[in-house]
């Protein structure tokens, strides 16, 4: 079994997912933008059953920052899911490779497309 972990930028919220994520994507919505402060962001999805969380969190629009020093850390779906942002994993992923691209409609323009599946908006 696989365990991975992360936190916010200060450490005060840490987590740790199990095994493989559902899936991994690129983002390059308006709100991940702006959050992020970056072009695009790297997203994983896991089971909720396979995370696991510590430290007070602050919720906005169903986003997961720490009040402390303002770290996006992860989502809850309505579902069964949870999103974290790759970046916030404590060793660089790189097994985590995106398998498709969401929000492309916003990418960039100097940003080439990737050899994956493109979705305009999101998967749905």
């Amino acid at each position: 079994m696989i365990i991975r972990s992360g936190s916010c930028l200060c450490g005060k919220v840490q987590y740790n997912v199990r095994d493989a994520p559902v899936r991994i994507g690129l983002c390059h919505c308006a709100d991940c933008r702006k959050e992020s402060g970056s072009s695009f962001v790297t997203f994983g999805i896991w089971p909720r059953n396979a995370f696991e969380t510590s430290g007070e969190v602050k919720f906005f629009q169903g986003r997961g920052f720490c009040p402390e020093c303002g770290s996006r850390v992860y989502n809850e779906s309505d579902g069964d899911e949870v999103e974290i942002r790759v970046g916030s994993l404590d060793m660089a992923p790189t097994d985590l490779e995106p398998t498709y691209e969401v929000w492309v409609k916003r990418r960039e323009n100097w940003l080439p497309q990737l050899d994956m599946p493109q979705f305009e908006e999101d998967r749905r």
